[in-house]
C-alpha cells in the first residue's frame, strides 16, 4: 500500500512538473510584476517595476477596441494588446486582440509560437481552420475547419498554422481573440517564407515547394504586408 501511494505521489509530482515545463508563460510568484520598460536588465520577459511605484494606469489602456480599424492589402487588421501596450500584463500569461475583416478579407495563415488562441465572432461570418503538425498517417497535417457566425467561439492550439477568412463579399466581420501569453508572437507563413530579410535562397524554396525558381523569385519580389499592429 505504501509503495502504491509513493508511486501515485511521484506520478502526481511528475505531472505537475511536466505541466509547468510545457506552459507557455511561467506562473507569477506575486500578485503582479508590472514590466519596467526602462530597466537595462534583460530577462525572459521584463524586470518588475518597484511595487511602490505601480498605479492603475499600469493595468489600463484606452485601446479603442470598440472602433473598427482599416483593413490592409490582405483585408484584415489585427489590433493586439499585449505586454508592450499594458505593462501590467507582464507574467500574467494573457493578451487580447481585435481583428477587423473587410468583405472577402482574411487573416492569412500564421502561427502563434507561444500561445493558444480562443476567438469569438462579434459581427459577421468567418471561415476558420487550423492544420495539425507532421504526425504519422492518417493524422498527418489534418485540416480542421468551421464556419463561425456571430457569437460562436473557436480554439486554435498553440503553435499550429491557422487562419480566418470572411466569405461575405458585401459585409465586414469583427472578432475578438484572447491568447495565452503576454507576448504570443505571430509568424505569418507567406511573409516569413517569401519576405524574410535577407531572403531565403530560391534554390532552397524551389526544392521545398517543388516549383520552378522563377516562381519563387516572383513571390519573393512581392510586398508582404504585415497586418498585425
Amino acid at each position: 500500500m505504501a509503495s502504491s501511494s509513493s508511486f501515485l505521489l511521484l506520478a502526481a509530482l511528475l505531472a505537475l512538473v511536466s505541466w509547468q515545463a510545457t506552459a507557455s508563460d511561467p506562473s507569477p510568484l506575486q500578485d503582479f510584476c508590472v514590466a519596467d520598460m526602462n530597466s537595462p536588465v534583460r530577462v525572459n520577459g521584463f524586470v518588475c517595476k518597484n511595487p511602490m511605484e505601480v498605479n492603475a494606469d499600469d493595468f489600463f489602456k484606452a485601446a479603442n477596441l470598440d472602433k473598427p480599424k482599416m483593413p490592409n492589402k490582405v483585408g484584415s487588421n489585427v489590433t493586439l494588446i499585449n505586454v508592450m501596450q499594458i505593462a501590467g500584463l507582464n507574467t500574467l500569461g494573457i493578451s487580447i486582440a481585435r481583428i477587423d475583416y473587410a468583405p472577402l478579407g482574411q487573416n492569412p495563415p500564421h502561427t502563434h509560437p507561444r500561445a493558444t488562441e480562443i476567438l469569438t465572432v462579434l459581427e459577421g461570418t468567418l471561415y476558420v481552420g487550423f492544420v495539425t503538425s507532421n504526425q504519422p498517417a492518417p493524422n498527418k497535417n489534418k485540416f480542421l475547419s468551421k464556419v463561425l457566425n456571430k457569437g460562436d467561439v473557436f480554439v486554435f492550439p498553440v503553435g499550429l498554422i491557422h487562419f480566418q477568412f470572411n466569405p461575405n463579399p458585401h459585409q465586414p466581420a469583427v472578432a475578438i481573440a484572447a491568447l495565452s501569453s503576454q507576448n504570443p508572437g505571430a509568424i505569418t507563413i507567406a511573409n516569413a517564407v517569401f519576405g524574410s530579410d535577407p531572403p531565403i535562397s530560391d534554390d532552397v524554396l524551389a526544392k521545398a515547394f517543388q516549383v520552378e525558381k522563377n516562381t519563387i523569385d516572383y513571390l519573393q519580389a512581392q510586398f508582404w504586408e504585415n497586418n498585425h499592429y
